[in-house]
């Protein structure tokens, strides 16, 4: 793809009170979770690792502490990790993202939600110049029928009609959040405004993705991560 730039940094968004995961979630936070004998978020990880992205910032609130003293400094992996503290309440994903631009460094970075498990291949993804955001969308899942974008011709809009779900993983630039104040707000709204100004692009993904959001997706997953015996 014509200018296509590819992200040095990764956020990982593990900041979310998990309530649907209750009770799993009253003494774990969410990216702490274990499927196939290892928490949810190793796995994202290793992941960026193998990909050559080695600069990582977590953000965290819900038991953040837990988080930090699991992962340290990533040296495990051979990664940077960098925290992002929400003191109190969470700040959104959007307001969880503004507020760690500034160990985001230039250029673009890519952002993966915390209870997302993919065998997308991160080495592969970038934002073309000229856009604001590039984002990976899944057919819809059961939990999410109407979908969330419309994907044409490698641009996303709200446009009606056929729509897929957004995965979760995104490639975004800082000017994305030019106009934003600090708190809590989401990412949705930005997006939308951007894709209508013919700002944001996408690709439909055909391989595995699970949205671990609830005990039963969990339980799936761990059952297919778990060996038989």
């Amino acid at each position: 793809m014509n200018g296509w730039e590819k992200p040095e940094r990764a956020m990982i968004l593990a900041a979310g009170r998990g309530e649907r995961m209750r009770p799993l979630t009253d003494t774990t936070p969410k990216p702490l979770l274990k499927v196939g004998g290892k928490p949810i978020i190793h796995y994202q990880i290793e992941s960026l690792a193998r990909a050559g992205i080695r600069r990582l910032v977590i953000n965290h609130s819900y038991l953040g502490a837990d988080i930090e003293k699991q992962l340290g400094d990533g040296g495990r992996w051979g990664v940077s990790i960098q925290y992002s503290p929400e003191p109190g309440t969470a700040l959104e994903t959007g307001g969880g993202i503004h507020n760690a631009l500034g160990l985001l460094g230039e250029g673009p970075f890519l952002v993966i939600n915390g209870d997302v498990w993919t065998d997308y291949d991160f080495a592969r993804i970038g934002c073309p110049a000229g856009k604001l955001a590039h984002l990976i969308l899944v057919d819809n899942p059961a939990h999410n029928r109407e979908g969330d974008f419309s994907l044409q011709n490698g641009s996303i809009s709200s446009d009606p009609g056929a729509r897929l779900t957004f995965s979760g993983i995104g490639v975004y630039r800082a000017e994305l959040f030019d106009d934003c104040e600090g708190g809590a707000f989401p990412l949705a709204p930005l997006l939308r405004t951007a894709a209508a100004d013919g700002k944001v692009s996408g690709e439909r993904f055909h391989g595995k993705w699970i949205d671990l959001g609830t005990p039963l997706r969990l339980k799936e997953l761990d059952d297919m991560l778990t060996p038989s015996t």
